[in-house]
């Protein structure tokens, strides 16, 4: 006699029922050991009797499933699957199947085969695993920066966002700042107050935020750089943007810390704003620093000085473009239209280019090769919220506030809907058909001028 396998709930069922055989257990022990009925027990004693232990298994054990789905519909789901439904997940075919193709097969039926048939992976499969990576080895070779998001003061104000410049070597917050949202004037402040303590780093480490990356590399416009790129440019320093949120670990990880620590120590210290919290930092900087900060590998520090007048600086750390100029001495700007004073210059401007600056501070210039061009507001209307406006997520808390602001400061605006091409508007006059057909016909009979009728060849 062969080998017989069998599971370890049938080997303690031949246990329990050879007790019963050598009466050391009645039957209804059994049958509650078992959980099954006194009969089911003596119908098993009988079978251990006759046919031996490899009676007692299950009789559809190595057999095919009565409830088995034919093999010729598993083939004609994955062959629709390969050519109809290519890339889809299980639940969503399985439900194109059902809607589309009239082929009802459960979710994980489909899942077993087309894991089987390799059309899926499965989640232990498509798990993606992160190498560590070394840290640098110089202060200032790179410095990661994201923005956190989170409600920092608790319920005594709403949420806002903290930029957080972290060094990869050491592990030592260089720079923090609380702002609205994360926008390019926010990094440029927090970016000049960096610049100006430590000096210029090798590089900086970023997410893929559309402050520091163009989503469309192949756009007509831009350079292929954003304004944060194109000022980090001039001051000689690389802008890395990490795949994923594993790669800038760092300041993840940062992030993480800072919303437990530092949102218990502005409690202590009663801090219930942006601006009480920003003059908070400083100090609380240090403390974390000379705590949790590490040595770097190499003692040389990586940071460059500065050496730039302040003027110099505003000039970069602003938003800047170029604007044509039409022959009225004009461009258009953010909605508005900028007419330049007449001058010998701007005379010679018409058809060409101007660079514009918009400073943190508000402060708005036009320059034509370094000159500051003289100008005034044709309509002085401030850019306002337009309706179906494009908005970034990390820039929504922002955008709704000053869409509230405008809300409060003006009255609403009345738009005219539907095709405004030809609206009708009455004159008051009524028409009494002085130049209708019958009336031209008629001033022509008495003036004799009417045509005689054609009379139809016969």
């Amino acid at each position: 006699m062969g080998w017989v396998l069998m599971s370890e709930r049938e080997l303690n069922r031949i246990e329990i029922l050879s007790k019963v055989l050598d009466r050391r257990m009645t039957t209804t022990e059994a049958s509650g050991l078992l959980a099954i009925g006194p009969r089911q027990v003596q119908r098993l004693l009988r079978r251990l009797r006759e046919d031996g232990a490899a009676a007692t298994r299950h009789g559809l054990r190595g057999r095919p499933s009565n409830h088995r789905l034919s093999p010729g519909l598993r083939d004609l789901a994955l062959a629709l699957v390969r050519e109809t439904y290519v890339g889809f997940g299980p639940t969503l075919a399985a439900e194109k199947l059902a809607e589309r193709d009239a082929l009802h097969v459960s979710r994980e039926t489909l899942r077993k085969w087309m894991v089987e048939d390799g059309l899926w992976l499965s989640r232990p499969q498509r798990r993606r695993f992160h190498q560590p990576r070394l840290r640098r080895e110089h202060l200032g070779e790179l410095v990661q920066i994201d923005g956190s998001d989170h409600r920092w003061f608790e319920d005594s104000a709403p949420p806002c966002t903290l930029l957080v410049f972290i060094d990869d070597a050491t592990s030592r917050l260089m720079e923090m700042r609380f702002v609205p949202s994360e926008s390019t004037f926010a990094y440029f402040a927090a970016l000049e107050c960096y610049l100006t303590r430590h000096g210029r780093p090798t590089a900086f480490y970023s997410d893929k935020h559309s402050v520091f990356r163009v989503a469309r590399q192949d756009a007509r416009t831009g350079h292929g750089m954003t304004q944060f790129g194109r000022a980090l440019a001039e001051l000689n320093v690389e802008i890395l943007c990490a795949n994923s949120s594993q790669a800038k670990g760092r300041v993840e990880r940062a992030n993480r810390t800072l919303q437990d620590r530092l949102v218990k120590e502005m409690r202590l210290a009663g801090i219930s704003d942006m601006a009480a919290g920003n003059a908070f930092l400083p100090g609380f900087i240090e403390r974390h620093n000379a705590q949790f900060a590490r040595v770097p590998a190499r003692p040389d520090d990586r940071h460059r000085p500065l050496n730039l007048p302040p003027d110099r600086l505003a000039d970069i750390l602003c938003w800047r473009d170029q604007r044509y100029v039409g022959n009225q001495l004009t461009f258009t700007y953010e909605h508005r239209r900028i007419l330049l004073e007449e001058s010998d210059l701007t005379r010679g401007i018409v058809g060409k280019y101007v660079d514009t600056y918009a400073f943190p501070d508000g402060r708005f210039e036009a320059r034509w090769k370094g000159i500051s061009l003289p100008y005034r507001c044709f309509d002085p209307e401030q850019q306002h919220v337009t309706h179906a406006a494009i908005t970034a997520n990390k820039r929504l808390s922002d955008v709704l506030a000053l869409a509230r602001s405008l809300q409060e400061s003006q009255p609403p605006r009345v738009s005219r809907v539907g095709r405004q091409r030809t609206v009708y508007e009455p004159t008051g006059r009524r028409n009494d058909g002085w130049n209708s057909k019958l009336a031209r016909r008629a001033r022509q009979r008495a003036d004799g001028t009417a045509k005689p009728p054609d009379i139809a060849a016969e």
